[in-house]
This record gives C-alpha cells, structure tokens and sequence, in this order.
C-alpha cells in the first residue's frame, strides 16, 4: 500500500502548480538568491533554472515539487506589490547588474610576481555611454560589517550548497570608497559593504589581510589561495593620499615616483611593490613566511586600469554596481590580475600550476616537484622559426634581414577579400557572419608542446604531433578539395583564400607552418613531405580547462541576457538583437570575457615594452614559462583552419562562397538581410561541419549587414577593389583612417 502512495505522491509533484516565469524570477531576486543557489540546491544545473525563468522549459519530478515548494514559502515571505521591509543598512539593490553568482570555482592566489601589460590583438572599441547616477551612499552602524537587502554569501565548488570558505567569506575583492562624513566604506560582493578603520594605504593593507576576510579558493589542487584585491575610487584614492590621475609622465612610465610620500609610508611599515612600481594594477606584499602569504593586489579604474575597450564604462559605476560586475567576473574567470590579456594568460597558470608537493621522503618531508600537464616553473627556448624579430636566438642576423616563409613561422588570423563577382553584385545584401569565441574554440582540444622543441630533418609528418614544419604546401589545389571520406568536391579556387596564409595567398614554396595546418592539407586529401621540423615529443592539452572556465563563464552570462544554448536558429537571431541593452553591466563583463581569451592568447607571444630594450637583447617576457610562441601559433592555426573547413563546406554544398573575411567574421553575398537566407539549413538542422547559428563557442552569430552598393561604393570612394568589407560590416562606418587615406 505504501508504494501505491508513494506512486499517488509523485503523481500529484508532477503536476505542482507553478507562478508564471517572470514571478518566478521575481520572488527568487527578491530573496538575493542567485541561479547558482537555486541549482545546486536543485542539485541541477544552473543553466536548467535559467530556462525555468525564461519560460523555455519546465520542471519535471522530481525538481518540480521542490521547486513549487520553494517558490510558494517565496510567495508568503514577498507577495507580489508588497514594500520591501527596511534594513538598518541601505545598499540600494540595482538590477542592472545581479549580485554574483555563486563562488563554484574563483581565482586562484598568484604569486606576487609583476603582471605584464596588455597582449597586441585586434579589439574592438565598446562605445561609451553616460555613467549611471551615483547610488545614495549607505548608511553604516558601528558593527565591522553590515548587509544590504541584496546580502548573499558565495561559496566555491567545494564546499557544500550554501557554505563558505570562512577565510573568504566576504568574496574575492572589494570596491573601497570615502564617503562626506569621513567614513570609508569597502563595497564587497553580495551587497556587502564593510566599514573601514584604515587611515593610511598601509593600514588598509594590513586591514584587508587581518580583518576583511577577503579571497579566493585555489582553482586547482596545487595551487594557492586568491590574494584580495581592493579597487580604489578617486575619493579613496584622495584619502589614502594618492592622485586621483596620472600627469603624462607617469602614463608613459606606468607608475607614481618612487620618491611618492604613499609609497615612503609602505617601506616604512616593511611593505614591498613588484618590479611593475605602484600603477594602475599594483601588488604590495610581504615575502612568504612558509605558507602564509600576505598579499594584496590594487585596481584603480581613474589610472586606467580597465580598458574601456573590454570593460567599456565599468571603471565609472557606483561602487556597489561595480563591485557586483567586477564579482561576477571574478566568480566565473578568476578575479582580475591587470588587464584582460594578463589575466587571461594567468588563469592558465591557475589553472595548471607549475609545481606541486610531491609524497613525503623517507623522514616524512614533502618537497616541490613538477607538476605534470603543465609548462614548468622554468622558460624554454622557442626554435628559431618561432622566434619574433628582435628574439635573442636571432641575434646573429644582419639588423634590417627580413625573413622569408622559409624562416619563420607566420600564423596569424585571416585578413583576405575578394572583387564580387557579376552574380554576387546581382544580390542586394552582403551579411556578416562571426565565430563565437573563435580562439577559445581553436584551443578546444588542441595537443600543444609542453616542453623545449626537438630539431629533426626529413620527418615523417605525424598530425598528433605539436610543432613547427618546414613543407611546401603550394602543390594542393583547392579547385578539387576531400570533403569527406572518399567524398572529392571541385570548387572554384579562385573565389576562396588558401588556408596556408593569412592574406589568403596560395604558397609559392616551402615555408613553416603549424601542425594543424599541415594536418589540414592531409585532411583535404593532399601528401606533404616536410624538410625539416621543430617537434614537441613532451605535450598535451593544456588549454583545455581554460578553454571550458571561459566557455562556461561566457555561456552563464549570455544565458543571464536571455542567449540560451538550446535555441533554435530563429530564436536565436532574436535572442541576440538588442541583448546588451537588456542589462548593460552583464555585457560589460561578457566583452571582458572575449577579450580575456583573445588577449591571453596574444600574450603568449608578448613582445617587448619599451624599458630600453634594443634588438638581440633578451626581455621580461622572455623569462616566463608561458612566453610560447609556438602555443599561440597553434591555437590560431587550428582557429584559421576551422573557419576554412567550414568554408569550403558551405562552397561544397551551396556554391557559394565569401567575398571577405577578417579573423573570425566572414561576408557572403546574399539575396536576403539574414544569415537564415542564406545558410543552408533543412528541418532546422544545419550542414554538417559547416556554419551553425548559435551562442556556443565555434557557432556563428550575425555581425551585420549592408548592401552590395555600400559596399562597392566604399571601394570605389576609397580606390581600393579588395577593401576588407568585413571590417565595417557591422555598421558600414569606413574612414580615410581606416583605409590609410
């Protein structure tokens, strides 16, 4: 009998009624409950909550009964209209930006190692807009710290549903503010805000590491624990003493004086800065006492420290916003180490550090050992064809010597276009397509060397292998390409870059390439016999954690702006239109996310920063285990390689074929405005292995479009036949700047 209850039960929780989506999500910001705390209480993903909000799915048993259960205890403690009881504390809740989410995995603690400037890529800049009003300033008690309405704590993945680490129990950084009546306050995130004793820059140091209780766990298990870090206004900056800007001078050097009175009153109290001085992104620390660190890391937005071109307007919001949009970064990425570029490149530190403990010896001891995956604590010589001009390896090269492709290795995204064909200027639309996180996606799976390069001649290419290959590819004719096994295609070459170079042209000889380029000729059904190769017997996959830190980091926060994973091509499409102005702080922080994975590629290869450096001569990077050419090179071979493979598919199966491509945005001529007129898709499933529209990292999204006239009347203006359209296809805005006028 009982069993028949139990079946009565479950019948009756399968159909527990539900509030409408938008009261759902109502009732649980009304609370300070996150989608993450929602889930893990769930025990589903947060991705699943989303779509329970959005209306795009439903709960079934036995979710459905707790998740009716806790929606209707919601709906006692807040029915719908009613005021919000008054707190004794005031941090006014703003929507324009959640509180951060749930801690599940935060940035690792670094060592106090000085963080290198931003990676030469291509970036966008974001438009600037007003800033927000100032929020009213909150009212304090006496108490150490108190909580605003929006109050939530974060724990990480370890530690069960709804704990915290007490050492951090405060989150990973704080946003430190002086308000009029002489208080300083710290904005923590979750709507916390805590007030400061601190009179002095050393004295908020020593606060921050005693009594804020402010950090992060490790991302892996040999790593070390978060150092705090604080963002400082202009208010507190004045202060604590310090200049609310930077003079030129100082731009130009990145740092205050040594002499600067701030900088005297931390010597003093036995404080030390990097090699990097006090800059925008300064550390302070005390060396290592065994394990204990004392650390703690500077983020002052008026010395600008966030680049307006990934974090837009950040640098400008109140403290409370900011401290919530720089918290859902940190919670998803890691909690920023200096630019974008810089922490990108941190977080694969993080995430496979170089050394671990090894097993106790013999009198019960633990020593440091290398720690297996990762790039080591010591730099490797990059060969020779991967060396950047100016590398030391290159020193006995006449100064002015350009190198040849049989020399050096040139692996760079796509810059390529075309004159339009008859047919093509017939159609009235050209539209843009482009790759989400196009990088990401190349280094998704991608086998790289671990190690220092074997030299070795006449090998037999081995496509599993990571290195550099000196092969003559100018032999493979597009015009008849394998699209699949025993399947040929014959294609029109002359409408199609060679995948060989990033201008597009066809090779003319040996040259060095990348293994997954080399790979690519094999796969379209060609043989290479290289001369000579650079190969990495010691390799692996090391940029596949990071590669899913930030995939799911960027798809959390895409589905928090309503771009979910599961949408059909339609839905998609409308999905997207509009969806940074439907929470404007959110796509700031997806912005610094793209740009996190495109800048930490760059600074694999991070070029010299002035500092005196002259040709031949080693510099800073170079002393860096991550300084891997040859990485980077892969992950935009590999990334390159992909956008032609779906190239040549879509050629292959439509005839049609791109008049443009810039990196990760390729142009086609259509006859309709949308990427759906001209995409193949049958019962809304895409062709295999080419374009599918999407928010997953390797889809495509739409960029823009404009007309075939615009788009022959700006190359005729500017006389230029093959102006790359891709570049200003997004709002068809094309300057004598752009075009070198």
């Amino acid at each position: 009998m009982s069993e028949l209850f139990d079946a009565v039960d479950a019948l009756i929780a399968s159909r527990s009624p539900l509030p409408p989506p938008a009261e759902r999500k109502r009732l649980r910001q009304a609370h300070g409950l996150t989608l993450d705390e929602v889930a893990a209480a769930l025990q589903v993903r947060r991705a699943t909550v989303s779509g329970w909000e959005a209306g795009k799915t439903e709960p079934r048993p036995p979710e459905r009964d707790a998740y009716a259960r806790m929606l209707k205890q919601l709906a006692q403690l807040y029915p719908a209209n009613a005021p919000v009881p008054p707190e004794d504390t005031a941090v006014p809740e703003t929507p324009a930006v959640p509180a951060a989410p749930a801690l599940s995995a935060v940035e690792p603690a670094q060592a106090c190692t000085a963080p290198t400037g931003p990676a030469a890529e291509p970036a966008k800049t974001a438009p600037r807009s007003a800033a927000p009003a100032a929020v009213p300033r909150p009212a304090t008690t006496n108490r150490p710290a108190s909580r605003g309405p929006a109050a939530k704590k974060a724990g990480p993945a370890s530690t069960p549903a709804g704990g915290t680490d007490a050492r951090f129990e405060n989150g990973p950084l704080a946003v430190v503010d002086a308000v009029d009546d002489g208080k300083v306050l710290a904005y923590c995130v979750g709507g916390l805000v805590l007030d400061v004793p601190a009179k002095s820059l050393p004295s908020l140091v020593e606060w921050t590491l005693k009594e804020a209780k402010l950090g992060a766990p490790k991302l892996s298990g040999p790593g070390k624990d978060a150092d705090p870090l604080l963002v400082l206004t202009e208010a507190a900056l004045e202060r604590y003493g310090l200049p609310a800007t930077l003079t030129k001078e100082e731009r130009l050097a990145g740092r205050i004086p040594e002499g600067h009175k701030v900088i005297k009153q931390l010597v003093r109290a036995n404080w030390q800065l990097t090699k990097r001085g006090f800059g925008p992104w300064a550390r302070i620390y005390r060396p290592a006492q065994g394990a204990e660190r004392s650390c703690v890391q500077l983020c002052i937005p008026s010395w600008d420290a966030l680049d307006a071109r990934h974090w837009a307007d950040a640098g400008q919001l109140p403290p409370a916003d900011l401290a919530r949009l720089l918290g859902t970064y940190a919670a998803r990425v890691m909690t920023p180490r200096g630019s974008t570029a810089v922490t990108g490149l941190e977080l694969m530190t993080a995430l496979h550090p170089p050394t671990r403990a090894s097993e106790p010896d013999a009198t019960g001891k633990r020593h440091s050992e290398h720690n297996p995956g990762s790039l080591g604590k010591d730099p490797v010589d990059c060969a020779p064809c991967e060396a950047p001009d100016g590398h030391p390896v290159l020193a006995h090269l006449p100064r002015f010597h350009h190198r040849t492709p049989a020399e050096v290795l040139v692996e760079e995204a796509y810059d390529w276009a075309r004159p339009l064909t008859d047919a093509e200027c017939l159609r009235p639309h050209l539209v843009g397509i482009d790759v989400n996180m196009a990088f990401a996606a190349g280094a998704n799976g991608l086998n790289v060397g671990l190690g220092a390069p074997t030299h070795v001649k006449n090998p037999v290419f081995d496509p599993k292998l990571p290195g550099s290959w000196l092969v003559d590819l100018s032999h493979v004719d597009l015009s008849r390409v394998k699209v699949a096994k025993d399947k040929w295609a014959d294609l029109d070459a002359g409408l199609l870059p060679s995948p060989f170079t990033p201008k597009g042209e066809r090779p003319t000889g040996a040259a060095w390439y990348a293994t997954p380029t080399v790979a690519y000729a094999v796969e379209l059904g060609y043989d290479v016999a290289p001369v000579e190769a650079y190969v990495r017997h010691d390799n692996g996959r090391y940029l596949d954690a990071w590669y899913n830190r930030l995939r799911d980091a960027y798809l959390a926060t895409m589905a928090d702006l309503g771009v979910h994973a599961d949408l059909s091509p339609a839905e998609f499409l409308a999905a997207m239109d509009g969806y940074r102005q439907r929470d404007p702080q959110l796509a700031i922080v997806v912005s610094a996310i793209k740009a996190t994975v495109k800048g930490g590629i760059g600074k694999l290869r991070e070029r010299p920063r002035g500092e005196g450096w002259k040709p031949g001569q080693p510099w800073r990077a170079l002393a860096r285990p991550t300084w891997r050419p040859d990485i980077r090179a892969a992950v935009i071979s590999r990334t390159r390689i992909n956008m032609h493979r779906k190239i040549v598919k879509h050629a292959a199966f439509t005839g049609q074929y791109p008049v443009a491509i810039l990196s990760d945005c390729a142009v086609y001529a259509s006859d309709g405005p949308s990427p759906l007129d001209f995409l193949p898709y049958r019962d809304g499933k895409p062709l295999p292995g080419g374009f599918k529209l999407g928010v997953n990292p390797g889809l495509v999204k739409w960029e823009g479009t404009q007309s075939v006239l615009w788009g022959e009347g700006v190359r005729e203006q500017f006389n230029a036949p093959e102006l790359n359209l891709a570049r200003y296809i997004k709002d068809g805005t094309v300057t004598d700047q752009d075009t070198g006028e």
